[in-house]
C-alpha cells in the first residue's frame, strides 16, 4: 500500500488519510489546470485506489477511463460531456458519478471543482 497524498494513520485494519486533497500533483495537460492524487493506492493488496481530483477554470480535460470509477463532488461543480454521445450533465456538491470503463469524458468547470474518486485499478492515473 502506498500513500501518495495526505498523511496516513491506522487504527487496526482501518486506514485513514488526512489532508489528501492538499497540494495535488498537476496532470500536466496543456492549458488545463487539472490536479489528481491517490490518497490510498491498493491498500492491503486490494484492486482499488482512491483520492482527489481538482479542476480550475481553464481549458477542458479530456479523459478516457481504462477502469471503472465512482466520484463524489466535494466542492464546486463539474460540467461533464460524454464524448461518444455529446450528452452533458452538471454535477454539484454531494452528487455521485459513475464512469464505466471505456468512457471518454470532457471535464469542465466555470470556476472550481473538487471530487473524491474511487477507482477499480492498480495503477496511478
Amino acid at each position: 500500500m502506498e500513500t501518495l497524498t495526505g498523511s496516513l494513520s491506522k487504527a487496526g485494519a482501518i486506514h485513514k488519510v488526512e489532508d489528501g486533497y492538499k497540494n495535488l500533483p498537476s496532470m500536466d495537460e496543456p492549458n488545463c489546470e487539472a490536479f489528481i492524487g491517490d490518497s490510498l493506492s491498493n491498500p492491503g493488496g486490494s484492486a482499488i485506489s482512491s483520492g482527489f481530483f481538482e479542476l480550475k477554470a481553464s481549458e477542458p480535460l479530456i479523459y478516457t477511463y481504462t477502469y471503472d470509477e465512482m466520484k463524489v463532488v466535494i466542492q464546486g461543480e463539474f460540467i461533464l460531456t460524454d464524448q461518444s454521445t455529446g450528452d452533458v450533465t452538471r454535477a454539484k456538491e454531494r452528487d455521485v458519478l459513475f464512469f464505466p470503463k471505456g468512457t471518454t469524458v470532457k471535464f469542465e468547470t466555470a470556476d472550481y471543482a473538487l471530487g473524491f474518486y474511487t477507482g477499480h485499478r492498480s495503477f496511478a492515473p
